[in-house]
């Protein structure tokens, strides 16, 4: 965002401390980025809606269940891996029993701890969207950018992660809400 033309004059009595305004080339590359996220997004939601009828994110839960040891985890571990918050989740999971993809199951050492299982038929749908699902990354993403731009995403996108991730105790992330 650039400076809005109504900023106090410099040297006034009541100057906020002035926000470090992005540049010309900072604001295009905020753009672009926010502009390819969210048709990326969109790209991959639509390709799954329509080869099995689930959003993106429920695709990332099933996933994330299949690479967990006997295909099961703890609610809060997958709402951590799913970066999204427990109420998000909970109302994923809620969806994906009713297709009869995921069931709940609760902890046997915690009262109020609950898992998440990826079922069989959970597990079929999964391998059957799959190849699709990869395809219109492929094509999305990879396919556009040399290895060496593969490679800079890569670095990028996870320094941006950590940096987001604060481990203090205390942390405003949406896994602890």
């Amino acid at each position: 965002m650039k400076a809005p033309a109504s900023a106090p004059t410099p040297g006034s009595a009541a100057e906020p401390k002035e926000p470090r305004w992005l540049t010309d080339g900072e604001q295009r590359v905020w753009r672009s980025f926010m502009e390819g996220v969210t048709l990326l997004d969109d790209h991959l939601d639509r390709q799954l809606q329509r080869d099995a009828g689930m959003p993106h994110v429920y695709y990332g839960l099933l996933v994330k269940l299949a690479e967990a040891p006997l295909r099961r985890l703890r609610m809060t571990e997958l709402a951590m891996l799913a970066k999204i918050t427990r109420s998000r989740l909970s109302h994923a999971v809620a969806r994906l029993e009713k297709n009869g993809w995921v069931r709940r199951e609760d902890c046997p050492d915690d009262k109020r701890g609950q898992f998440a299982v990826l079922t069989d038929e959970g597990y079929d749908v999964l391998r059957q969207t799959a190849p699709g699902h990869v395809e219109a990354v492929r094509q999305a993403v990879f396919d556009r950018l040399s290895p060496e731009q593969q490679k800079s995403l890569g670095e990028i996108m996870r320094i941006i992660s950590e940096g987001l991730q604060p481990t203090e105790a205390g942390a405003d992330l949406p896994w602890l809400r």
